[in-house]
């Protein structure tokens, strides 16, 4: 079986509370990474369409920080799969929403999340092939590749 990479597609969004920040009404990066790892899972079981489990996070870029009040958008996204794991990239917009210009979505973070597909007895499961559509698709798919074949050397 076979399946497009769009197909995966997951956009979760959340206001920042109160309850998210430190004293300076900055939000705990954890906050936001748990809400990454949340768009990661559901894009990885939409995809393989069984349990997933997180392996490994790679790249993980803050770019700006985040405050109370602001509108974080989460959009991630299968970009390349192995046998039973799957690449998935998620990128972070925040938002002021008292901003009325046309630039106040901002690219916050970004990050590469492994996960790995599980049937119901707890082990490795079989991922469908992914198709390529453009070449935007194709570029991520080989650049997840090398990061695949880079941590498989790292292992031996």
């Amino acid at each position: 079986m076979k399946k497009s990479s769009s197909e995966s597609k997951i956009v979760i969004s959340e206001v920042m509370m109160p309850n998210q920040a430190n004293v300076a009404g900055n939000i705990h990066g954890g906050e936001i990474m748990k809400l990454m790892d949340s768009a990661a899972y559901a894009a990885a079981r939409k995809y393989a369409k069984s349990n997933v489990v997180t392996a490994r996070v790679d790249e993980l870029e803050f770019h700006l920080p985040i405050f109370v009040g602001d509108l974080v958008t989460c959009t991630a996204q299968v970009v390349f799969v192995g046998k039973s794991s799957m690449e998935v990239a998620v990128n972070v917009e925040v938002e002021d929403l008292e901003c009325d210009s046309d630039y106040c979505k901002k690219r916050a973070l970004s990050a590469f999340f492994t996960m790995v597909s599980l049937d119901k007895k707890g082990k490795p499961n079989l991922v469908p092939e992914l198709i390529l559509d453009t070449p935007e698709e194709i570029n991520a798919f080989e650049e997840g590749k090398q990061r695949h074949e880079n941590h498989k050397l790292k292992k031996y």
